[in-house]
């Protein structure tokens, strides 16, 4: 699907067990058949991040978000809107979670740094990304046009037009929130009835 980003979000949607939040947030970086190198556990993790980035394609709310990004950046709106969406997850964290986002997310970089299985690619982010605390902050609408900005200078190898694509989230706020709104509480019980069917 070309999604690169859904931290706090893949990681909440995936459950409380720590092998599926692993699974969630290394899953971009997992190609090819699974398990591959992986333990089955955290394997069947990556299977879980891999079909709620499916159930996001052709869930009418996602796909309302995708259409909101202009034409000349309709190439690149999927990750867009990951990232849009985490924004508003951490905005709206305690709606979905008791635990405070902080706590939370504390919790993901030690479950991360403990992980031997960990694949490599990702663990070149990782100090990156606890050093800055992407995870948290998100809340911040600036914050997302520069992980956007980053995005497009380092982690796309072709030429791209994520560069300055954080304006489109200040442009269209409002109906980006409410495509969230309507997304998460269907992406979660997607998930969970995911979850049920796997432990039988």
């Amino acid at each position: 699907s070309g999604r690169l980003n859904q931290p706090e979000g893949i990681a909440w949607l995936a459950g409380d067990a720590p092998a599926d939040r692993i699974g969630g947030l290394i899953g971009d970086f997992v190609k090819g058949p699974l398990p591959g190198n992986l333990p089955p556990d955290i394997a069947a993790g990556v299977e879980l991040h891999r079909r709620i980035d499916s159930f996001a394609e052709t869930h009418p709310a996602f796909r309302a978000s995708r259409a909101r990004v202009s034409a000349e950046r309709r190439r690149v709106a999927g990750i867009m809107v990951d990232l849009f969406y985490d924004h508003f997850m951490a905005i709206h964290w305690s709606r979905f979670h008791a635990v405070p986002l902080s706590a939370y997310v504390a919790t993901l970089y030690r479950l991360l740094a403990d992980e031997p299985s960990v694949p490599e690619r990702f663990l070149e982010f990782l100090p990156r990304m606890r050093e800055d605390d992407w995870l948290s902050g998100y809340r911040s609408v600036e914050r997302i046009a520069r992980a956007l900005d980053r995005m497009a200078e380092h982690r796309l190898r072709r030429p791209n037009r994520l560069a300055g694509a954080g304006a489109e989230l200040t442009a269209q706020y409002r109906g980006f929130e409410s495509d969230f709104l309507a997304f998460a509480p269907a992406a979660a019980r997607y998930a969970a009835v995911h979850r049920a069917a796997r432990s039988g």
